[in-house]
């Protein structure tokens, strides 16, 4: 092959790499966190940008807050809060936090789980209380809210609050454990049931009919 020739396939080699590299950059580069005023990842005070990555923990002072840029969403972890981020994930521990999101990203607090309904702009806020209460507003765009046992849709503007005490959490274990499947149908349906009121009836059939003509409750002359 001559030399132009060589120089031309080096060339379409490099037009066909770069996006590939740029796009597998743009896919690992981690977020950003921006902070204003103090606040720590991992327990390291923030001067006041860093690099954030899958696993790391940010907590904000109580007169503070902080942002994040991620792939396609943007957080804002409110005045002292404790967050987890993950990723397409971001564990709220206390505190509050709001969610812009692109891609759907997910927003857990305890057992509550909070999930844009399609990969749609959408805006929300979550809180986790002290005494384990979970307040949800859906801003922009439809949620999906799973309470870790039921999942219900909260559409744009309205809000809600799901029990996510310890109390409530037993309960919600105690009654998955002793729920009768939906397949074994109702008590009524139960074989036992069905086979001993048979009997019973069987027994009181035969019962009548030894009686003969004879009231079932005579009178006494």
């Amino acid at each position: 092959m001559s030399a132009s020739g060589l120089r031309c396939a080096a060339c379409w080699v490099m037009i066909l790499a770069v996006p590939a590299s740029s796009l597998w950059a743009a896919e690992s580069a981690p977020a950003m966190l921006y902070a204003k005023g103090t606040a720590w990842i991992n327990g390291g005070a923030v001067p006041r940008t860093s690099a954030l990555f899958p696993g790391d923990l940010v907590q904000t002072r109580s007169d503070s807050i902080a942002n994040i840029n991620a792939s396609g969403s943007n957080l804002v972890i409110l005045a002292d809060s404790l967050i987890k981020f993950e990723g397409p994930t971001v564990s709220l521990e206390h505190g509050s936090l709001s969610v812009a999101t692109s891609k759907a990203m997910t927003a857990r607090a305890g057992d509550v789980t909070v999930t844009p309904v399609s990969n749609v702009w959408s805006e929300f806020e979550v809180t986790q209380n002290a005494d384990g209460a979970v307040q949800i507003v859906a801003t922009k765009g439809n949620l999906n809210v799973n309470d870790g046992a039921d999942t219900t849709t909260l559409s744009q503007g309205q809000q809600t609050t799901v029990d996510n005490s310890q109390d409530k959490k037993k309960k919600r274990k105690k009654r998955a454990g002793g729920a009768v499947p939906a397949s074994g149908g109702g008590v009524l349906n139960s074989p036992y049931v069905i086979y001993g009121g048979a009997a019973a009836a069987g027994g009181i059939l035969t019962w009548v009919l030894l009686q003969g003509d004879e009231p079932i409750s005579p009178k006494t002359p």
